[in-house]
């Protein structure tokens, strides 16, 4: 008999979050894989609570490594509990290379489902939920990151982004070129925590609140576009046709970006490189 493999999601900040389940899964567990023990020891003193079963550590420099042996022992029949530092398992954090072993062996894969600053941050940010798409951490390399946000322009979904505070400024920057400056977004810091905060307004006004320094863990929601659905990479042969008719450049760029809800910036940049190119 095959084991289950539970991810078991861990609170964002306050610990009164937690589901009533996770004490009693981390209690019975056979195996607890933790990305932080320390932190997990903290846990379980906040919850009263004390693992029975071997914990081990599992985090995103030994999760393939790892996620062998684990496997080795669901098939041996073991309940093995996944948690990370604060949410679910798997989502921006270690998880998914198990879950995908454990599915291919035909190990039953569960959950305890519980706090996410991905929803708690779109809950509170004031912007459209009804759709939306999570993005993640950003590229960390200036050029990567901008073609990234380039490729998110005409993206109409409310869009959530984790980033380090040390690097939230450039990054808020990087998206009034991408978006343009007044698209509306929430930065969401210290979420259920004592110094929760969530600033709203323009990206344009957030950059200068971001460049005084801000602390903790963030989350970024952002709304989408309004514009018609066009992508960079279908407007620029609009742009390079009616440049080569003797358009000029600047002055196309800023129509086609004012009619698409694409950035000007990004356009006009798309466009010289597929000159170049």
């Amino acid at each position: 008999m095959s084991g289950v493999l539970v991810l078991a999601a861990t609170p964002i900040g306050d610990p009164r979050d937690a589901a009533p389940r996770l004490a009693d899964e981390l209690a019975g567990a056979d195996v607890v894989a933790a990305e932080d023990t320390r932190r997990l020891r903290r846990l379980c003193a906040d919850l009263g609570v004390t693992p029975r079963g071997r914990v081990v550590s599992f985090h995103e420099h030994n999760e393939s490594g790892r996620s062998h042996t684990l496997v080795d022992e669901l098939r041996s029949g073991a309940r093995v509990v996944v948690v990370t530092d604060a949410g679910m398992p798997s989502v921006s954090d270690p998880g998914y290379r198990l879950v995908a072993a454990a599915v291919e062996e035909g190990v039953r894969v569960t959950a305890v489902p519980g706090p996410s600053a991905v929803l708690t941050a779109l809950a509170v940010s004031g912007l459209p939920v009804d759709r939306f798409c999570f993005e993640g951490f950003l590229p960390r390399k200036d050029g990567e990151r901008e073609r990234a946000l380039a490729a998110l322009a005409p993206e109409r979904r409310t869009m959530v982004f984790f980033e380090a505070p040390h690097r939230l400024e450039r990054t808020l920057a990087s998206m009034a070129g991408a978006f343009g400056p007044e698209r509306p977004a929430a930065v969401c810091r210290e979420l259920t925590k004592t110094y929760e905060e969530v600033r709203r307004g323009p990206l344009a006004e957030l950059v200068p609140w971001a460049a005084e320094g801000v602390r903790g863990e963030v989350t970024v929601v952002v709304g989408g576009s309004v514009g018609p659905a066009v992508s960079l990479e279908a407007a620029v042969p609009e742009v390079l046709d009616r440049v080569a008719a003797g358009e000029r450049l600047k002055d196309v760029c800023g129509e086609v970006a004012a009619t698409t809800g694409l950035s000007k910036k990004s356009l006009y940049d798309a466009v010289l490189e597929a000159r170049h190119g």
